[in-house]
């Protein structure tokens, strides 16, 4: 229940389009309903013993047909247009929530999910979510109300002859719920296998310079190949479940329709039509075919519901997911200096880790000052560096930024205040000044050019066509480091506070390397 609850919030702006769809689907259903009634008054004026036809009433039960038709359509036009709105406009509001709420993650967080599970909970499990709410909020209510009017009329005409159905429901309720609770198991873990998928494809994608060079084409297929035959296995054996609600439903509304035209024939023979007459059980497998018809859109919605039960789960757990690291009540929102202080500082990425990353770190550097951390391969000289601007909280110990305790700032005052460049670094689909406003919001082309040049950019990038270049994805239109010159750019030019080079020169050649040392000395 606090999955739905959750996640009916974000419907919002929509949720009038979403009372709507159910109420035009009722007023549709209780026409759609009537129309048999009045064929039955309609078919009545043909007599069977040869007298004359009344054109009269013929005409008006005929008129009578057709307006409620049309009637009928109006209202199911209306339904499928409120029904694409609120759905559509549902689906929209759920992914930005969660693209919102993956914003405020930590490091911390994001690691506990995965980048694939992530992307899969936006898209893959969004998609089957959006898939059943468009199914609850019209079929879900169209359905029911068909098998209760056709219920209900099938009693008001009939008579005794409803007991068949009073009987055959349960059982098909039995039966399919039955299905549902066997094929349940296996769409729990389908999805965990399409986060798999994807972290295959995320993998291969980012790292195709690899697999190319190594000619691993094939073993990169390979293991493709086995993740999605993973998936098409675990989907046969739920869906080979869930599609024997088909056949044991069309069994038992068959035998209803048998049993009507078998007890209603004889009913009309014995008692010589007046007990019940042709048109009465003409209308009578009308409205059989109606609780077929319901049936089969209920069990529809049963397994869309069955299917999105996980996608649901999965996404309530990003939306209620508590950010790791938070702003306090009262947060100061200036950081006066760049001074940095370690004192007795350990740091554990699980509380439930037997060894610490950094343990007893004091470390004390004064603002202005320029510091060498050296260090082997897996020594934590980026752990360190990611605790200044709050990345990652201490475990134990006082990180002093500017004399004031990292967490005693506002998250976005501190980060401001602090920029770092990475060994690996990102870039982002767009042009140079879209990326270099990363740094700067509201910096001057004159500024841009001025971070260029002090990064040994400004040539390569005036050769591209400037500021307004394009910069594919991830930089992959330019070198490793003319990637990393430009990232320098991108951080030097909202002037930090503090300025963290993580082996950020690691792809450049030595003089362009002394080059960049130079102008730093001039711009520090």
């Amino acid at each position: 229940m606090n999955v739905v609850k959750k996640l009916c919030e974000s419907i919002r702006e929509y949720k009038k389009n979403a009372i709507l769809t159910p109420i035009y689907v009722s007023l549709e259903v209780v026409v759609d309903t009537t129309i048999p009634y009045v064929m039955k008054y309609l078919l009545e004026c043909f007599p069977s013993d040869g007298s004359p036809i009344d054109v009269g009433l013929v005409l008006l039960y005929g008129l009578i047909l057709v307006a409620l038709a049309v009637v009928a359509l109006l209202f199911g036009a209306l339904a499928g247009e409120q029904c694409a709105i609120a759905s559509a406009g549902f689906m929209n509001n759920l992914r930005s929530d969660m693209f919102e709420r993956i914003q405020s993650f930590s490091f911390k967080n994001v690691d506990k999910f995965s980048n694939a599970s992530l992307i899969t909970r936006m898209t893959t499990d969004a998609g089957f979510v959006y898939s059943a709410f468009m199914q609850i909020i019209r079929t879900a209510v169209r359905a029911p109300l068909v098998l209760i009017f056709a219920v209900v009329m099938s009693i008001i005409i009939g008579g005794p002859l409803s007991v068949i159905y009073v009987v055959i429901i349960p059982v098909l309720a039995g039966a399919l719920l039955g299905i549902f609770m066997m094929a349940d198991k296996y769409f729990k873990s389908v999805f965990k296998k399409y986060d798999q998928l994807n972290n295959v494809v995320e993998e291969n994608i980012r790292g195709m310079r690899v697999v190319k060079s190594n000619v691993s084409e094939d073993v990169e297929i390979q293991k493709f190949k086995s993740t999605s035959d993973d998936i098409y296995k675990t989907f046969v054996k739920a869906e080979s479940r869930v599609v024997l609600s088909g056949p044991v439903m069309q069994l038992l509304v068959y035998v209803s329709i048998m049993l009507i035209f078998y007890f209603g024939s004889k009913t009309i023979i014995g008692s010589n039509g007046t007990g019940l007459s042709t048109s009465d059980l003409s209308v009578l497998v009308t409205y059989a075919v109606q609780v077929l018809m319901s049936l089969m859109m209920l069990s529809f919605v049963f397994i869309q519901t069955v299917i999105a039960k996980e996608p649901a789960q999965r996404i309530y757990e990003v939306l209620t997911e508590e950010p790791d690291i938070v702003n306090k009540e009262v947060t100061v929102n200036e950081v006066k200096d760049g001074s940095i202080d370690f004192t007795n500082v350990s740091f554990k990425y699980s509380l439930d880790a037997e060894l610490a990353s950094l343990s007893g770190i004091d470390l004390h550097i004064k603002s202005g000052e320029v510091i060498g951390i050296l260090g082997s391969t897996g020594s934590s000289k980026t752990t360190l560096v990611q605790l200044i601007p709050r990345l990652y909280d201490v475990t134990e110990g006082s990180l002093k930024v500017g004399g004031v305790e990292v967490s005693d700032y506002d998250i976005k005052t501190l980060r401001g205040a602090v920029s770092m460049v990475l060994q690996k670094n990102v870039l982002f689909s767009g042009t140079v000044r879209q990326n270099l406003l990363w740094g700067k919001p509201d910096a001057t082309d004159e500024e841009m050019m001025r971070a260029l040049e002090i990064s040994e950019s400004k040539e390569f990038i005036l050769k591209m066509g400037g500021l307004d270049a394009n910069i594919e994805q991830e930089g992959s239109n330019l070198s490793g480091g003319q990637r990393q010159r430009l990232c320098i750019a991108r951080a030097i030019i909202g002037q930090p506070k503090i300025l963290i080079m993580d082996d950020s020169t690691s792809a450049v050649d030595v003089k362009t390397d002394s080059n960049i040392r130079a102008a730093f000395g001039k711009f520090m």
